[in-house]
Order: structure tokens, then C-alpha cells, then sequence
């Protein structure tokens, strides 16, 4: 008989899907459902998904009522009261399937997830439970702004009595013992889009996209294919063409709710055709954005890791990036970092002279940037691929939870 996990997240495929989503994804689908059979309680925004259903290796059961399809919706009063109220009502589902399927163990997906978690427990349902951080915002904002600091009892709590803690950075790391947990922590890394990492694109492909793009000789695009949200500093990437050359454009991948912001700027500056906004992009389509673009700018102003970073790299593309949070992982110059190997050019958050000075650099020395991007993809070849990181959350993190409540 497999074991069962039970996964708590608040979002989950095919709608508002980041990186805590897809290491989901990417874990479970490398895991076989004769070892460990997933749940997952999640919320139904979208009222035209069904309530259950299998993805992968995930039997996804979604509760609510939602209505929000986009996440330029999800700035909606709607989005934030069912956020809200799934704390109880994920609590209150996951007893119900609890006493159908007799879980193993349950695995919160970043740190509010703790909630539902807090909740059974103090409904007197106790499995042992694993938490995983993958949290993008800083630790001040996670804990100490006035909407959580009432709350963050129940959050201590949630950390205290977890089975095990895994982290996606060393920043992260150091969450836990901040907030009383005294156990393990595992730090295992996220891992690259697998279509940039096995380069399972073609270049047929990759000329399609140019084409669809118009990206004519001699354009040089920039890109990033994050969430359009503020953390991500996509205006700082749009300040910065401002004093390039006219044939330097951006291409803004996905959808967020700053994208209203996002062209309002870009038509404040005159930008407008030299900026494109793709919209919402399915991540297996991703890769096809990456590689027909030229340099990868990534001037997040926090991260817990950043995924799409990482896949970039394994697109062995040029990387300009912050340091902040978990970037510092991996992200290293010969300036910041003279004692590692170069794997990207580092700028500081809200810095647009500083991206225009690394991607001049960048265009000026190819062969460096080759080299640079070259070392960059063996790193992550090394230290990012999802077979290897499936591996070690079995072996490390549910394999080890599920043996020691066993042997209690």
C-alpha cells in the first residue's frame, strides 16, 4: 500500500501558477504513485475547474466558490476573502478526506499555508507535518506587517511542531530557528523548467517564435519571464532601455497585477514599441520565449530562489541579476564574488544605470558571455535538475517524516 501525503496549497494548475507550483508538479510527477499517493486541497478560484481531479500525481480537491480566472483579478476583494476563508475550510476539508484516506503526513506548501495546518490540530487531528519555504517575500514582510503580526502565534506554532523543515535557499534557511523550530532543516534546491534544461526545443521552433515576435537582424531582446508583480522589478528593467540603443527592446513574459502599471510606463516613456507584453504563457511554452531572446534581466528586489532565474541559466543565457534572498545562492561576479566562479552579472535593486552598463558589457564581450553562461548551465546541471531533487525530497523529507512517525 502507498503512503499518502496530504498537500496544502493555496493555488495550484492550470491557474496562477508560480514556483511553489510547479515544485509540486515537478516533485510528485517523479515520485510513483505506488510509493506515495498525493492530495492536495486547494482553492477553487476559477468556478470552472472542477472540484476533483488528477494532475500528474496529484489528486487535487478544491474548495470554495471562486470566480477569478486571471491574476489580473487577483487584486480583487473577492481574491483576498476566499484567502482568507480558506484557512478554515481547507482545515475542515482535509479532516474529512483525513478520515477517508488516513494521511501519513501533511505537507504545507510556504509558510501561510502553516494555517490549515494550526487548525487541525487545535481541532485535534495531529499528523505529523512537513513545511516547505519557498516564500519570494522578504522576512519582514512574511511575519511583521500589521495584517500578520496578530496572527504570527499560530505561525510560531506551525513552525515549532513541524516534523521536518525544507528550504529552496540558505536565505530561507535561516527562517526557522527565528521563529522557535529546533528540528531539521533541509535545503534542497527548486530546479529548472526541464525543456530548458534538456534543450528540448527546436530551432525550427525557436525561429517561429522570433518571427511571431518580429524580432528583425540586428535586435537585441531583453527578457524576463516572472509574475508582473512589484517584487520582480520589471519597471526597473523598462527604465533602463530608456538610455539603450533603439534596437535593445524587452519582452515581458507572463501576466501579474502590475502590468496595468507596467504600460502605463512604458507609454509614459515612449517605449511602446519597444517593450512587448506576451500575457499570460503556458509554462511549457516558456522555453521558446528564453531562447529566442539574447540576455535574461532579473532585478528582483526580494526571492526566495527564483525558478525562472534558474531556467535561464540552463538556457545558457547572459544573467543580470540582484543578489536578494536566495539569488545569492547562485548568482555570483568577479566583483561580489571574486572567490567563485562568474555565473551572471550582478546589479543592485532599483538600479536602472546599472542593468544599461551590464548589458552594454554583456554585447561588448561575447565571448566572455559565453563562457559565463556556458559554466552557468554545467552549475545547474549539477545542482538544479528536478530528477535529482524529486530524489532527494523522497528519500530526505517524506521518506524520513513518514519512517519516524512510524517508529513512534
Amino acid at each position: 500500500m502507498p503512503k499518502k501525503i496530504l498537500i496544502f496549497s493555496l493555488a495550484y494548475y492550470p491557474n496562477f501558477v508560480s514556483g511553489a507550483e510547479a515544485a509540486i508538479k515537478e516533485i510528485t510527477d517523479r515520485i510513483s504513485s505506488e510509493d506515495i499517493e498525493f492530495h492536495m486541497v486547494t482553492l477553487r478560484f476559477d468556478s470552472t475547474l472542477p472540484r476533483m481531479e488528477k494532475i500528474g500525481n496529484v489528486i487535487v480537491h478544491r474548495i470554495g466558490w471562486g470566480n477569478v480566472a486571471t491574476a489580473k483579478e487577483a487584486s480583487s476583494p473577492l481574491f483576498y476573502l476566499s484567502k482568507i476563508l480558506f484557512v478554515p475550510m481547507s482545515a475542515v476539508k482535509a479532516i474529512s478526506l483525513h478520515q477517508k484516506n488516513h494521511f501519513d503526513a501533511l505537507w504545507a506548501m510556504m509558510t501561510y499555508m502553516l494555517f490549515p495546518v494550526v487548525f487541525m490540530h487545535f481541532l485535534g487531528v495531529k499528523i505529523p507535518h512537513i513545511l516547505t519555504l519557498q516564500d519570494g517575500d522578504p522576512y519582514e514582510k512574511v511575519f511583521l506587517r500589521w495584517k500578520i503580526r496578530l496572527f504570527t502565534p499560530l505561525l510560531d506554532y506551525g513552525f515549532r511542531t513541524a516534523s521536518l523543515i525544507q528550504t529552496i535557499s540558505v536565505f530561507l534557511a535561516e527562517w526557522p530557528k527565528k521563529r522557535g523550530y529546533k528540528g531539521d532543516v533541509e535545503l534542497i534546491y527548486n530546479g529548472a523548467n526541464p525543456r530548458d534544461l534538456k534543450d528540448a526545443v527546436s530551432l525550427e521552433e525557436v525561429e517561429a517564435m522570433k518571427q511571431k515576435l518580429n524580432k528583425k537582424h540586428g535586435d537585441i531582446f531583453l527578457v524576463n519571464t516572472s509574475r508582473l508583480v512589484r517584487q520582480k522589478g520589471f519597471d526597473t528593467i523598462i527604465r533602463a532601455l530608456t538610455n539603450l540603443p533603439t534596437n535593445i527592446r524587452f519582452l515581458a513574459v507572463g501576466e501579474g497585477g502590475d502590468e496595468p502599471m507596467l504600460k502605463a510606463l512604458t507609454k509614459e516613456l515612449g517605449l511602446e514599441d519597444r517593450v512587448i507584453f506576451t500575457g499570460r504563457v503556458d509554462r511549457s511554452v516558456v522555453t521558446l520565449y528564453r531562447r529566442a531572446a539574447d540576455i535574461f534581466v532579473a532585478p528582483s528586489r526580494s526571492e526566495g530562489l527564483g525558478n525562472a532565474f534558474i531556467s535561464a541559466l540552463a538556457s545558457r543565457l547572459p544573467l543580470i541579476a540582484t543578489q536578494v534572498g536566495g539569488m545569492a545562492d547562485y548568482v555570483f561576479d568577479e566583483k561580489h564574488n571574486p572567490d567563485k566562479q562568474p555565473t551572471a552579472w550582478v546589479v543592485d535593486p532599483d538600479q536602472p544605470e546599472q542593468i544599461e552598463e551590464k548589458v552594454k558589457e554583456i554585447i561588448a564581450n561575447p565571448e566572455k558571455a559565453k563562457r559565463i553562461s556556458e559554466y552557468a548551465r554545467k552549475m545547474v546541471e549539477e545542482k538544479y535538475d528536478w530528477d535529482k531533487i524529486a530524489q532527494q525530497m523522497k528519500t530526505k523529507v517524506f521518506d524520513s517524516v513518514i519512517s519516524k512517525k512510524l517508529a513512534n
